[in-house]
């Protein structure tokens, strides 16, 4: 039997586009809590949010913002956030997510190559000074014509939408096609330049819906969304699975902390939680634990990076989410392609990714030959179907080297798949770090540290972590002659790069294991280094 499942579905596709959908989810909810951001002290019903996005969407048709432009949103999570991804859509602007991490030069990368005019940012967040930072890379961005900061001029772009007639926006949304572009979403390249993944209306709000449909959401539920909006896991397993189905969206804090999460679940009555592996750790082990009511808790999501299946059994019995789910993907999917389903037997929900999701296809393929594997083999998953991307940004190559003349998606990603349809995801072809369920790619960080002087030679590796499933380690070979140390490479990357792309571990080398060719070998590197770390038990962490 081969390696090929397509998705069955009853429910056929939404052929609308985000706008149209959340009217409509309006005119039956319009009363239910559609968000709440307790850290803002923010509330919508539907019907608030409606009116909140209409503004936001007029008042950037009166800054000059039409269907197609690139508006960027560099905030960490905020309610604005959310009405930004809606207002947009709305009006058919392009929304261009910035990892609130990014130092300088990945802003200003992001930025010019998405050709962003518009720019949403939050002033600072943490210890990062964002308004200081864009100030630096302004100059060589030239179609940025301008930025608004959220804390200084959020509430003076709902005045100006106010003062405009709904006609602009009524013409504009009737003129959308629910195949328009709508999101760009970077993802670290291996060559060293992040890549735009773009995304319509048609892939995200489907993917959205039908992971909703997966967990069967009413407007009963309230889910508690700590990831980050940038990421495909918060604006489409998150926000859009809740508008879909007139659920409300809440909000925990800015980014992640256990603490917080725990108490705002219980305060809000929250049924559902989400989670990379790496926050359902750090909830289960908070000393504070024991003190919180999770007894709403019915479901949730655990995806991201490979989830570690004594952690789900956990998250099962100690947090009462007996329907928790595992959901595999990419951004360039949409991101989902499987999930498990909240009546799939115990072993298969906490020991797989589950089965593939409706309207979708999936194989195995020998990596050398692209040829379906037989059930139970070990290759190449692909996706096929309305959930891949329509290419990168203006990077044609890199579109046609991950997409086949076929339609389907090489996800780099070596997995297996049993006779029922179930896949395991079993390693990796392509050269990736999964930290905490953010991508990271070891080639972006070896040329940024190339830049340094000192450095002849450099490559970066994942190595096993307990807490994020993967940490970031670097193998340096200095330059004859000089001198490194730890806390130079750290001071060298600290501000330029984001911090979850600072190695963590740094190993000084004469030179790295070859093959009889001169290809390096990360793997046995990978092993040395488990080794001399004493990262046994990590490395030895069963996942789905």
């Amino acid at each position: 039997m081969l390696s090929y499942a397509s998705g069955p579905s009853s429910l056929p596709l939404l052929g609308e586009t985000i706008g149209e959908n959340l009217r409509r989810t309006v005119e039956r909810h319009g009363d239910c809590e559609a968000l709440v951001v307790p850290h803002q002290d923010y509330r919508a019903t539907y019907l608030q949010l409606w009116d909140q996005t209409s503004l936001a969407a007029r008042g950037l048709i009166a800054r000059g913002v039409g269907p197609g432009d690139r508006v960027g949103i560099w905030s960490p999570n905020r309610f604005e956030w959310v009405v930004t991804q809606y207002a947009t859509a709305r009006i058919g602007a392009i929304l261009v997510n910035i990892n609130p991490a990014y130092r300088t030069t990945e802003l200003e990368y992001a930025l010019t190559q998405s050709g962003v005019s518009f720019l949403i940012l939050a002033r600072a967040f943490r210890q990062t000074d964002y308004v200081r930072m864009l100030g630096e890379v302004k100059g060589a961005c030239p179609e940025l014509r301008e930025a608004l900061v959220l804390e200084d001029g959020w509430d003076s772009l709902l005045r100006e939408g106010a003062r405009i007639s709904e006609d602009p926006l009524t013409a504009v949304a009737t003129s959308l096609q629910f195949d328009d572009p709508i999101n760009i979403q970077y993802t670290s390249g291996t060559t060293g330049f992040p890549k735009g993944a773009t995304l319509s209306h048609h892939n995200i709000l489907n993917n959205g819906f039908f992971v909703g449909e997966t967990v069967k959401y009413t407007s009963d539920d309230r889910v508690c969304i700590p990831v980050p909006f940038y990421h495909c896991f918060g604006m489409v397993l998150g926000n859009l699975a809740c508008t879909t189905h007139g659920a409300c969206i809440v909000v925990p804090g800015e980014a992640f902390d256990a603490d917080v999460v725990l108490r705002i679940t219980e305060q809000e009555r929250c049924t559902s939680l989400y989670g990379v592996p790496s926050m359902f750790i750090a909830e289960l082990e908070h000393p504070a634990f024991g003190q919180h009511d999770l007894s709403r808790l019915r479901t949730g999501i655990m995806a991201g990076s490979p989830c570690p299946i004594e952690v789900m059994k956990k998250v099962q019995s100690r947090m009462n989410m007996r329907e928790v789910t595992i959901c595999y993907g990419m951004t360039e999917t949409s991101p989902v392609s499987t999930q498990s389903a909240l009546d799939d037997p115990l072993e298969k929900r906490v020991g797989t990714v589950g089965r593939v999701h409706p309207h979708v296809e999936v194989k195995v393929v020998d990596p050398e030959t692209d040829r379906v594997v037989q059930c139970g083999q070990s290759g190449e998953l692909c996706t096929r179907g309305y959930s891949v991307m329509l290419g990168y940004w203006n990077n044609d190559a890199a579109t046609t080297g991950a997409i086949d003349a076929a339609h389907w998606m090489h996800t780099g990603d070596l997995a297996t798949m049993d006779e029922a349809g179930y896949v395991n995801i079993v390693g990796r072809i392509k050269d990736m770090i999964i930290r905490g369920g953010e991508n990271i790619y070891p080639r972006e960080i070896e040329e940024f540290l190339y830049a340094h002087p000192d450095i002849s030679d450099v490559q970066v590796i994942g190595v096993p972590s307990e807490r994020y499933g993967e940490e970031v380690m670097a193998w340096v070979r200095p330059k004859e002659g000089a001198t490194l140390t730890v806390e130079s490479l750290e001071a060298f990357c600290r501000g330029r790069i984001a911090t979850n792309k600072v190695p963590r571990y740094w190993k000084f080398v004469e030179s790295f294991p070859m093959t009889v060719t001169g290809k390096v070998q990360k793997y046995l590197m990978r092993d040395v280094s488990v080794e001399e770390l004493g990262l046994q038990a990590a490395a030895s962490v069963t996942t789905a």
